[in-house]
């Protein structure tokens, strides 16, 4: 896996980048990463002006542990090019990553990391801005063997519920929710799709918003079939969600203590010149121990968040 796509992210919060007041508020939640919202969540008239908003946020905020991100415009529109050279001008020493919308194609992915490169270059940036890659269409996902390649700066992908469905011509207004009239998981191909091509590319994948943040019940469904499919994390639009989506794609007590088991078993049974072994009844092997570390390395990184 790409060192980038290493850092915890179990909620990603949205937040209005035309909102100074929301941007303070959120730098001192206890999200994993949040994302100040250049796109959607900005109105087409505000948009050049929360430019300087963002940077001066970037550069006056302590966001302590949580990672500070910036979603741009989407590269067909006229707000894509001034995002990024603006935004990384002013302040991207303070940028972990650049997330882009509605990604089509690779040719995308491209012109985003070539402008960026250049705009480090020009500013003497030592360290590279990393991307997240938000599929939300029909063409997005049948295209994501590509868009996965497309660039090393890529340690994300993120599946967008609510355009995608917009893009199938659906009648459902309710973003990330499952429509009870479809019998099972309405957005299983899709994010399985991306899952996959993120897994084998060496990023993570990322569930995108559930609309109702007063549901709790719901996200947690909607969070936990995301986990179970491979997902890392899951968007909050709310603060109410950050709780839900750190406690879902943590492991449990239960999880933690059966790993531990299982690790400490393995390593015992390895000393001793023994393969496969039964734990708890259940056959243990190499494939098994490697689930177990990787749940024991999420709680680590967890448990690193914590104040001290």
């Amino acid at each position: 896996m790409r060192e980038g796509a290493t850092k915890l992210r179990r909620s990603c919060l949205a937040v209005p980048a035309s909102s100074e007041r929301m941007m303070e508020k959120a730098a001192a939640l206890d999200a994993d990463q949040l994302f100040f919202d250049l796109e959607d969540a900005c109105a087409p008239n505000r948009k050049k002006e929360a430019r300087a908003l963002v940077v001066d946020a970037l550069r006056l905020l302590d966001f302590g542990t949580t990672l500070p991100c910036v979603r741009i415009n989407d590269v067909s529109t006229s707000w894509c090019y001034g995002d990024v050279v603006e935004v990384v001008a002013g302040a991207g020493a303070y940028v972990d990553c650049l997330v882009v919308p509605k990604v089509q194609d690779a040719s995308q992915v491209h012109f985003v990391d070539h402008l960026l490169s250049g705009v480090e270059q020009e500013h003497g940036l030592a360290r590279a801005i990393g991307l997240e890659l938000q599929i939300e269409s029909a063409r997005g996902a049948v295209n994501l063997r590509e868009i996965a390649e497309a660039s090393e700066r890529t340690e994300t992908i993120i599946f967008g519920p609510g355009d995608y469905a917009a893009d199938l011509g659906l009648p459902q207004f309710d973003i990330g929710m499952d429509d009870p009239r479809y019998p099972g998981h309405q957005w299983h191909w899709a994010m399985s799709e991306i899952a996959n091509h993120a897994r084998a590319a060496g990023v993570v994948a990322i569930d995108g918003p559930y609309v109702d943040f007063n549901d709790e019940a719901g996200y947690r469904e909607s969070a936990q079939r995301a986990r179970l499919l491979g997902y890392a994390g899951k968007w909050c639009i709310h603060p109410n969600q950050i709780p839900w989506a750190n406690e879902l794609f943590g492991p449990t007590l239960e999880e933690l203590e059966t790993a531990r088991r299982i690790v400490e078993a393995y390593d015992q049974a390895t000393v001793e010149g023994r393969g496969a072994i039964a734990v708890d009844g259940k056959l243990v092997d190499e494939a098994t121990r490697k689930m177990a570390e990787a749940t024991l390395a999420r709680a680590d990184a967890a448990s690193a968040r914590l104040p001290s």
